[in-house]
């Protein structure tokens, strides 16, 4: 309570200012186009260290542990549900050999960086070597997403991060349950029996409380708007009743219950995923700030040439190493290799399993324990800051981005849309047209345009269709119902403020008028897709218009009344397409795209 009262803040407003500063940072960082980490960690150390306003330890008391404990469990079995074993059947030879030896390989180069260069004992390096090996799904996605790579090494990036989650963490909790048996029991014989029956019965609990899930939402004994709630129950029983066999025991159990549930193959898994997406946002936010908050200067303080020397080790040795040999004499070309080798981006994940673990194996007696969570953080935010400001440039440099131009996915080939997607290629932007219907490409096909036959929703376009490269889509096939599916499911992938649709023909009916939930945003002037077509067939055209202080979007109008403004694009290539009735935010040095009647033709003196 003197604590609390130190620090000035209540328990309650102390657990507001947590959730405001986590989830204002991802906002922030969102918005900024930067690694929410970096404001997060910035966040936590001002309203912690710094001012004084948070006080973790003080303000929580004895709720503090169990709070990032079960927390933590909560983001492992996330990281659980992300690895879906037929996926990785399916992922390419260099994801396997980056899982399989790769994730052994780095634990071991950590490890041995941690021992020789931060001068960690065996056992505080063997914990957190395992958790090094994580590199952080949640900060890979935004960096390819800027940096716009090919295909395959996009992929490697993006598997390798999702797949070491679960991995690494397990790596760390088989290692803290190794190294906390061997601390407490009494004998070697002591010690083997206490880890083999812990994690027996953690395994055990996970595969029970995964399967009895999976049946039970199979089978409806469940009902729809339960399913979540029975699933975080069920998730924290399993971690508790682990937990209370060998401690921490329930992280591994709770890993392995996300592992089965993620390949039960549930009708229901897109509401888990949302759960899980919704929990990793406030969860990781939370966490993150709590452990920054805690952070003391005399830890602080510990970041000296030592903890440079060990980041500089890690990005330089322990984590290039271990991916050229994981991808040594397979066919990924070299340029591949050098930029998975170098890019390597550490999470949130690994700061929050890095202070749980560190403070655990302090209180069983390992001293330099305490400078797992330091060096957690210098790494995260030199990894972040590092690879956030050098993987475009290192990307172009070995020539494997796939456009340095926003790119738009076109559904459709109508005339319409070839005339648009040739309207956005003068415009030097990346464009692809899809279709299901293979005859309706034939137009595309003839101007050029890069196509995909068949459905946008199949696991064959998530194979040919990098959709890292691309920022926009708009649905505009003669199919309403087809548009609106398509719009609503990839709108979490794309953003919905990015997902347009031509209008419906049926819209204006209350009989058939949808939730503003369904569908993307409605593009071209409030045209369905025969009235467009019809405008292309009638003679008119997409034009590209330059606006400045001398020809100002006034004097365009006055000019061209009758044309619909489809987007705009400004100095930096930045496109946006402009929903039907929304004027451009810029009114000077941008192109304006808009579709009006075609320019009558001089006669012949």
């Amino acid at each position: 309570m003197a604590a609390a009262e130190t620090a000035g803040l209540a328990p309650v407003m102390a657990f507001a200012l947590v959730g405001a500063l986590g989830v204002g940072s991802q906002w922030l960082a969102w918005r900024l186009r930067m690694p929410s980490i970096v404001l997060m960690l910035l966040a936590g150390l001002l309203f912690g260290p710094v001012l004084g306003i948070l006080d973790p330890a003080g303000q929580f008391g004895d709720m503090l542990g169990p709070m990032i404990a079960i927390a933590v469990a909560i983001i492992l079995f996330e990281g659980g549900l992300t690895l879906n074993f037929h996926t990785l059947r399916d992922a390419a030879t260099g994801v396997k050999r980056l899982v399989v030896l790769g994730a052994p390989l780095g634990w071991f180069a950590s490890a041995l960086t941690l021992h020789y260069v931060a001068g960690l004992s065996w056992a505080a390096s063997a914990v957190f070597g395992g958790i090094m090996i994580v590199t952080g799904p949640t900060v890979i996605a935004p960096l390819l997403r800027q940096a716009k790579l090919q295909k395959r090494p996009a992929a490697l990036l993006q598997w390798e991060a999702i797949v070491n989650d679960p991995v690494g963490a397990l790596a760390a909790v088989l290692a803290f349950q190794v190294v906390i048996v061997l601390e407490t029991a009494s004998s070697a014989g002591a010690a083997a029996q206490d880890l083999t029956i812990g994690i027996s019965v953690a395994t055990l609990l996970g595969i029970a409380g995964g399967w009895g899930i999976a049946r039970a939402f199979r089978l409806a004994y469940v009902p729809e708007y339960m399913k979540v709630p029975v699933l975080f129950v069920v998730l924290l029983s399993v971690f508790a009743l682990s937990d209370s066999v060998l401690h921490e025991s329930g992280l591994l159990a709770v890993t392995i219950m996300g592992i089965w549930v993620a390949n039960a193959r549930l009708p229901s898994y897109t509401e888990l995923r949302r759960f899980k997406e919704h929990a990793t946002v406030l969860l990781v936010s939370g966490v993150f700030i709590l452990l920054a908050a805690s952070m003391s200067w005399t830890a602080l303080g510990s970041l000296d040439v030592t903890a440079l020397l060990f980041v500089l080790a890690v990005i330089l040795i322990a984590r290039p190493l271990p991916v050229l040999a994981a991808l040594s004499f397979s066919d990924v070309p070299w340029r591949e290799r050098l930029l998975v080798a170098f890019t390597g981006p550490r999470g949130v994940v690994l700061v929050a399993v890095a202070g749980l673990f560190g403070e655990r194996l302090v209180e069983i007696g390992i001293a330099d324990a305490d400078r797992i969570a330091p060096l957690a953080f210098a790494l995260v935010a030199a990894t972040v800051v590092l690879h956030g400001f050098t993987l475009t440039p290192m990307a172009r440099l070995l020539g494997l981005t796939a456009s340095s131009t926003t790119g738009v996915i076109i559904l459709g080939g109508s005339r319409w849309s070839v005339a648009l997607a040739e309207a956005l290629q003068k415009m030097g932007l990346q464009v692809i047209i899809a279709d299901p219907n293979h005859a309706h490409l034939r137009g595309a096909r003839d101007a050029g345009i890069d196509t995909f036959f068949g459905d946008i929703l199949s696991k064959a376009a998530e194979e040919r269709i990098n959709l890292v490269a691309f920022e926009k889509l708009i649905c505009a096939t003669d199919n309403d119902a087809y548009n609106t599916l398509v719009a609503t499911d990839l709108a979490p992938e794309f953003g919905r403020d990015n997902v347009f649709q031509v209008k419906r023909v049926r819209e204006a009916s209350s009989r058939h008028a949808l939730p503003a939930t369904l569908g993307g945003r409605v593009i071209g002037g409030g045209k369905t897709y025969f009235e467009a077509n019809a405008l292309i067939s009638q003679g008119w055209e997409f034009r590209v218009t330059g606006l400045s202080e001398e020809f100002t979007l006034d004097q365009w109008r006055e000019k061209h009344p009758e044309a619909i403004i489809i987007a705009e694009l400004g100095k930096g290539g930045t496109l946006r397409l402009l929903e039907t009735g929304m004027d451009p935010k810029k009114t000077e040095d941008v192109e304006l795209l808009s579709l009006m009647p075609a320019k009558p033709k001089r006669r012949e003196s």
